[in-house]
């Protein structure tokens, strides 16, 4: 009996502070995206990733491992699904929205375990880095707030008019759904083209993202990244384009 021809293996490469990312055309097919790996997580290489189509996601103890998935799922701003009780609870009062007022407690909230997810992947290390970039003016935070406490929100990198998702939370029902419609209409207000989602999930899905080619994704990176605001802290309350009340046509 003949034995089977041995497999391929493909090694991603191992990058130092200075090395280049390849192409990510070299991604590997399963697991969908990897593309390589280091021990740097600066705010440069992240940026210089992020305008690659390039994001970290590793688990502590990992060395830092770095992906572009094929497909990418995305959001369009203006696609954003918003259901019925959702429609109603954005036109009552009894919440408020804020900009960059507390992206470390964001940060935190995202990195804490909850009943389905235990663990993770939101290092020392990263919640270090991000903070970084939120000084620097390109990481924010949309924050909802109910009685003076935290509910729930989401935090992001913005480059030009794309806007890179990373992570979101909920302490109370709804919340970051709350802070996601209005961060969709101030990104519309702005002309921002998309926001990057990484990985398909049925939450996402049901929220109106859906996969896109990485070959498209690229393209509009390159279009929206090159483009849009300078750096620096989003507006903290009342900015153009949250979403107003008393309900409005939509």
């Amino acid at each position: 009996c003949g034995s089977a021809a041995p497999r391929a293996v493909r090694v991603i490469p191992w990058l130092g502070p200075e090395d280049a990312f390849p192409p990510v055309g070299r991604a590997l097919r399963e697991p969908n995206g990897l593309l390589a790996a280091s021990t740097e997580l600066s705010p440069r290489r992240l940026l210089d990733a992020y305008r690659q189509g390039i994001f970290p996601w590793y688990s502590a103890g990992d060395p830092v491992l770095w992906w572009s998935p094929d497909p990418r799922m995305v959001l369009h701003p203006s696609a954003l699904r918003i259901s019925r009780s959702l429609r109603r609870r954005l036109h009552r009062d009894g919440y408020e929205i804020l900009l960059d007022s507390s992206f470390g407690a964001v940060v935190e909230g995202c990195a804490a375990p909850t009943p389905d997810r235990p663990g993770t992947w939101i290092t020392p290390e990263m919640r270090s880095a991000y903070l970084a970039l939120h000084r620097m003016g390109h990481a924010h935070s949309v924050e909802t707030w109910i009685d003076g406490e935290l509910a729930g929100g989401l935090y992001g990198v913005a480059i030009g008019r794309m806007f890179y998702g990373e992570s979101m939370f909920s302490r109370v029902t709804d919340a970051s759904k709350l802070a996601l419609a209005h961060l969709c209409r101030y990104l519309e207000a702005l002309g921002f083209g998309m926001i990057d989602c990484q990985m398909e999930t049925p939450h996402l899905v049901s929220l109106g993202a859906g996969p896109i080619p990485r070959q498209r994704f690229l393209a509009a990176v390159a279009e929206f990244s090159s483009h849009g605001p300078a750096p620096g802290l989003w507006p903290r309350r009342g900015a153009q384009g949250l979403w107003l009340k008393p309900t409005e046509p939509r």
